[in-house]
């Protein structure tokens, strides 16, 4: 405390450079005084410290309902906490020299302590506050009853016991603010930790009610998991937001090239965007997976989520997964399409390049246009015969029969199997 600190004959200067002598000699007489009354008056609180820690309990639990939890949950905790720091208080208005350092550091534990149990902050600083004005109380009323006639005494020392209340309200906010922070590290961190294992399929399902707690999502429900890539951070954020329409529950775990949402879907499906929502930027590429069951099997709805992401175009895209199941397929077992692709496309995929982009796209098309030649030679530009001539061209080199169902089955995955595979 400035006033209280200071010896007996120290004295503030004036904003004259050479004050005058009686200027000087009349408040250091005042102030001699006036801590006189102020430790005569502390020591006494110091004499009842028990009965006065009794009172500040009573007013914080009247007076503050974060403290009538905390006492109902720990009253000999909450006693010796609040007895430790009225001692340090009034022990630092006796000598505040050699007293000053603990009662700060039993601040700051106060604050540091209070963080972790998660007291409100406004709680905890009302309580300084409150203890600040019941020691100011107890020491005018110990004057007024030994000395009522030094009472006026005690205006001198009042801004240097408040200066000190507010230092210490400063203290334990700057505490509690810090250990606040380490906590919220801490629980984004351990957060962290357990999406990552649920996507990983390696969480252990004793932690999956803890990660369901630290998600903010159910235990037991119906879950999505959408894989975004590709293109500027930005782009990737306006992907979120366009494929997981507003309202509903998601955790997104940001990973090193590939972002993951874990959706809650009641119905066993992502909700498509409201039209309007926006679209993703050119370049991202987004894969909606299959649902499963619970939080724990989140590990395979990743799984499905890459296999859908594995579908989508380099130029960017969204591909559910349920929208694309032969070319999931494929895709899960790249060595066996590779296969596929060769033993049915082998002769047409060794012709000159242009020869081959003209039935591999002709065929394609055919099949888009579910096998009507007259659509897909209006999309190739063409007349249908020499769609129809291009497609006899890729059943002789293929040996399969496009009329036949089965062999068309092998050719569209074949197709398939060339397109996202070839590298």
């Amino acid at each position: 405390m400035q006033h209280a600190v200071r010896s007996l004959g120290a004295i503030r200067t004036g904003p004259t450079p050479v004050p005058r002598p009686r200027t000087r000699r009349v408040p250091s007489l005042i102030d001699a005084d006036a801590l006189r009354v102020l430790h005569r008056a502390a020591r006494a609180l110091l004499d009842d410290l028990p009965g006065l820690t009794d009172r500040l309990v009573a007013v914080l639990q009247e007076q503050e309902p974060a403290y009538r939890a905390a006492v109902a949950g720990d009253p000999t905790g909450t006693w010796q906490e609040v007895h430790r720091s009225l001692r340090h208080s009034v022990t630092s208005l006796i000598d505040p020299r050699s007293a000053r350092e603990a009662a700060r550091g039993c601040s700051w534990r106060i604050g540091a302590a209070r963080a972790e149990q998660g007291l409100p902050l406004d709680a905890l600083l009302h309580a300084f506050r409150l203890g600040g004005s019941l020691v100011w109380q107890g020491l005018v009323e110990e004057t007024s009853r030994t000395a009522p006639e030094e009472v006026r005494l005690l205006v001198h020392v009042a801004s240097d016991v408040w200066n000190f209340v507010d230092e210490h309200c400063t203290l334990v906010a700057d505490a509690y603010r810090q250990v606040e922070w380490q906590l919220s590290r801490r629980r984004e961190n351990r957060a962290r930790l357990l999406a990552t294992a649920l996507l990983d399929g390696t969480s252990r399902i004793a932690d999956v009610p803890e990660a369901a707690r630290a998600l903010g999502l159910p235990e037991h429900g119906r879950y999505v998991v959408v894989a975004v890539a590709g293109g500027h951070p930005a782009g990737c954020a306006a992907a979120r937001a366009a494929a997981v329409p507003e309202g509903t529950r998601v955790h997104w775990h940001t990973g090193v090239e590939v972002d993951y949402g874990i959706v809650l879907a009641p119905d066993g499906e992502l909700p498509r965007p409201q039209p309007g929502t926006g679209a993703p930027a050119p370049g991202t590429r987004m894969g909606v997976g299959g649902a499963v069951d619970g939080l724990a099997a989140v590990g395979d709805a990743r799984r499905l989520a890459d296999t859908a992401l594995s579908i989508c175009p380099e130029s960017g895209g969204t591909v559910r997964l349920a929208e694309h199941l032969p070319a999931a397929l494929v895709v899960s077992s790249p060595e066996l399409g590779r296969t596929l692709a060769e033993r049915v496309l082998g002769p047409l995929l060794r012709l000159e390049p242009a020869d081959r982009e003209v039935l591999l796209d002709t065929l394609t098309t055919w099949l888009a246009c579910d096998g009507s030649a007259q659509r897909a030679g209006e999309r190739l530009y063409c007349h249908r015969n020499t769609v129809l001539n291009r497609l006899r061209r890729c059943e002789q080199l293929t040996g399969r029969c496009l009329a036949r169902p089965s062999d068309v089955v092998e050719i569209s995955l074949a197709l398939t199997a060339h397109r996202l595979l070839r590298a």
